[in-house]
């Protein structure tokens, strides 16, 4: 298609009705252009024009649009939803085996008897409600996050009672075997499973907290401060 004067095309042996492009509209309407094959020739600069080419979309094919989003949906990555799956169960493991060693006194652990023993020994009150407490919290904690079921929750377990332990063992320093260095990466990564819920690979998957993970983690990260403070506070 094109729009221009009705002056003659003999100069230069080219009619206004000249070629135009395949899928392409070239439109002038001034007569120092004329059409010559893709575009318009303008005679003083002795140059083609093609600032009025148009391009259109060919028969058939539906219109694209640069606002158009592209981006494919959020889905399976292979890399974060596995990083997360592998840290859930190196975490989830751990408190296992140590719930095991407290509540059942398995895996050479000593037992809700010896746990309670020990806490009275670090002057806890009411130890044998902590020694249950905790055995379980570590257990159920742990095997939640293994199944990534209520991963906030059982994060947040996790870290009040390595918050505990790190405030029982810190005058030891830092590195192990005395210092709290296992209790403090045990802290952290619980801590970041709090805000970066379980992945993809859960029980959790497309829950509430799962799409909304800051807010369920920070409301859980207040309840693992208000537990630990209770712990430390009241009863010892």
């Amino acid at each position: 298609m094109a729009t221009h004067d009705d002056r003659s095309g003999a100069s230069g042996g080219y009619s206004d009705e000249g070629s135009y492009p395949a899928g392409g509209a070239h439109h002038f309407d001034d007569g120092t252009t004329r059409s010559y094959g893709r575009s318009a020739f303008d005679r003083d600069s002795q140059t083609f024009d093609t600032t009025g080419f148009t391009p259109v979309a060919e028969v058939g094919e539906p219109a694209r649009y640069d606002d158009e989003d592209e981006r494919r949906p959020f889905g399976w990555t292979g890399s974060a939803d596995l990083g997360l799956f592998a840290l859930r169960l190196a975490l989830g493991g751990a408190f296992v085996v140590h719930g095991l060693q407290k509540v059942f006194g398995l895996l050479g652990g000593p037992g809700i008897d010896g746990f309670e023993r020990y806490l009275q020994a670090a002057g806890f009150r009411e130890a044998r409600i902590l020694a249950w407490v905790t055995g379980v919290t570590e257990l159920a904690g742990g095997g939640l996050l293994v199944l990534g079921l209520f991963t906030p929750l059982a994060a947040a377990g996790v870290l009040g009672v390595m918050a505990n332990v790190v405030a029982l063992k810190y005058r030891g320093g830092f590195f192990a075997p005395e210092g709290v260095e296992l209790e403090v990466a045990y802290g952290a990564m619980a801590l970041g499973l709090l805000f970066a819920g379980p992945g993809r690979a859960s029980l959790d998957y497309n829950r509430s907290w799962f799409r909304h993970p800051l807010m369920a983690g920070f409301l859980c990260l207040l309840l693992a401060a208000g537990a630990t403070t209770a712990t430390l506070y009241v009863f010892r």
